[in-house]
């Protein structure tokens, strides 16, 4: 699995051009939960109280796996499936796209408004990598290294060896421990590289 997922800073949004009247505007936001993302979509909705419709998609988990497309009223997977499909494009997770429509009069068809509703979200998604708002996360997992005090240098080598983040430092008269964050992927050889350090006295716990 990959140690790292991309994701939003902050909110942003963007308004393209009107489609024959009707007014489009994307809005972009983090979400870690899908209380966070609903929560986004309330906002606008209290924000934008006069529009129409309220089309939105969000995309959760380190790895995308969780997401939801909501098309607000419109034809089946004019909204939010377009919307989705930006997020997903841009390797995005622990996002929310809403994207706001003020009618103007004049209907679009399936195909405009599948157009419409993308484009205004391309554009919130666009505007947030114009202002640096696109971060990479490092996943990082918990691994603890106990160890007598003959092999605490032993410990503290590998730590940085492997650049993980120390958390938290035990001791007791038996010896430590270290309570570490390390990159996913590089658990298990942190771990092996401990052990033969040790020549075998030290316990990993992960």
């Amino acid at each position: 699995m990959a140690d790292t997922y991309r994701t939003l800073r902050s909110a942003t949004e963007a308004e393209p051009p009107k489609s024959k009247g009707s007014r489009f505007i994307g809005y972009a936001a983090p979400a870690a939960s899908e209380e966070e993302a609903l929560a986004a979509v309330e906002t606008m909705r209290k924000r934008e109280h006069a529009a129409r419709h309220w089309c939105w998609a969000y995309r959760l988990g380190e790895a995308g796996e969780t997401w939801r497309a909501n098309d607000d009223g419109e034809p089946n997977g004019t909204g939010g499936r377009p919307i989705l499909q930006e997020i997903e494009g841009r390797g995005l997770t622990n996002t929310v796209v809403v994207v706001t429509r003020y009618y103007g009069g004049t209907k679009l068809g399936a195909g405009g408004l599948a157009r419409a509703y993308g484009e205004a979200a391309a554009l919130a998604l666009e505007t947030a990598a114009a202002e640096r708002l696109i971060r990479r996360v490092t996943i990082r997992v918990p691994v603890t290294l106990h160890f007598a005090f003959d092999d605490t240098s032993a410990a503290m080598r590998t730590a940085q060896a492997f650049d993980a983040e120390i958390a938290d430092q035990v001791y007791s008269a038996s010896g430590g421990a270290l309570v570490l964050a390390v990159r996913r992927s590089e658990a298990g050889p942190l771990a092996a590289q401990f052990i033969e350090a040790t020549a075998g006295r030290g316990r990993v716990e992960r």
